[in-house]
C-alpha cells in the first residue's frame, strides 16, 4: 500500500503564495528571518552567499531593493515613454517605497512565515510596516539569487500590478489632483501634518502626513515640506486609486 500523502510544509504554502519553485529554500528562510530571531538562532549562511554573513535578512533586504528598483524603472521607462524624469521620479517613489512593499507583502500573507524573536513577535512584529516592508525586498533578493532576474521580474511585475496600475492617475502637482479627488467626492480637503524632520540644518528630511476624513492617512519624506507634502499626495493617490481597481 502507497503511503499518505505529505502534508505541504509552511515554507511550501508561501512558495505557492509567491509563485516561484526555488531550487533551495535556504535563502526564502533566511529571507523571512529578522535580526530580532538571528541574534539568538545562529545559523550558517546559505550556500553561494558571503561567508561569515549575518544569519538575518538585512543583507538581502538591501539586495531587494536595488532589483525592486531596477524593475520598477524599467517598467515605467515602457509604460510611460514620453514622460521626462520629473514626472517618472514621484511615480517611481511611490512603487518602491517601504509602505508599498509592505502591502505587497500582506497581499501573500508574509507576515504569517517571518522567523522572529519572541519579543517582537509579542510586540505586534508581524504587521508592522517596516518589517514587512524590508522582508518584501528580502523576497525578491531570494528569488534573484535563486533564479535570477528574469524570475524576480516576473514576481515584481504580478505583485506590483494593481500599484503600477494606480500610478497612472498620478499628476506632476499631486497635491492638486489629491485635492480635485477630494472635492469630487464631497470630502474634505486634505490636510498635511508634519510627523518628523531629520538631518542637518543645511540638509534637512521632513516626514509630512496627509490625511483626508475617512481614509487612511499615508506619508511621504522629502528634502523640504513641499517635496515631502507631494510624496504624501503621491502615496495617498496612489492607494486609493488602487484600491478602487482592485
Amino acid at each position: 500500500m502507497g503511503g499518505a500523502r505529505s502534508q505541504p510544509s509552511k515554507i511550501d504554502k508561501l512558495v505557492e503564495r509567491i509563485g516561484y519553485r526555488f531550487r533551495s529554500t535556504d535563502l526564502l528562510e533566511r529571507a523571512l528571518t529578522h535580526a530580532s530571531f538571528a541574534v539568538t538562532h545562529r545559523k550558517k549562511p546559505p550556500a553561494g552567499f558571503a561567508t561569515g554573513a549575518n544569519s538575518d535578512n538585512e543583507r538581502l533586504e538591501f539586495l531587494g531593493d536595488r532589483v525592486l528598483g531596477l524593475v520598477v524603472a524599467e517598467e515605467l521607462l515602457r509604460r510611460f515613454p514620453d514622460s521626462a524624469e520629473g514626472e517618472l521620479a514621484p511615480r517611481f517613489n511611490a512603487l518602491v517605497r517601504k509602505e508599498t512593499c509592505a502591502e505587497v507583502a500582506r497581499s501573500i500573507e508574509l507576515g504569517r512565515f517571518l522567523r522572529l524573536g519572541s519579543g517582537e513577535a509579542a510586540a505586534g512584529g508581524r504587521s508592522k510596516t517596516a518589517i514587512l516592508g524590508n522582508a518584501c525586498e528580502a523576497v525578491i533578493a531570494a528569488i534573484y539569487l535563486d533564479g535570477g532576474i528574469g524570475a524576480a521580474r516576473s514576481f515584481i511585475l504580478e505583485r506590483w500590478q494593481p500599484h503600477f496600475d494606480g500610478i497612472g492617475a498620478m499628476h506632476k502637482d499631486s497635491k492638486s489632483a489629491l485635492q480635485e479627488w477630494a472635492q469630487g467626492r464631497g470630502l474634505p480637503p486634505p490636510v498635511y501634518r508634519e510627523k518628523a524632520r531629520s538631518g542637518p540644518d543645511h540638509a534637512p528630511l521632513f516626514k509630512i502626513e496627509v490625511a483626508i476624513e475617512g481614509y487612511p492617512a499615508q506619508e511621504g519624506e522629502g528634502t523640504s515640506k513641499r517635496a515631502a507634502e507631494q510624496a504624501a499626495a503621491d502615496a495617498f493617490m496612489v492607494r486609493e486609486v488602487a484600491s478602487d481597481r482592485s
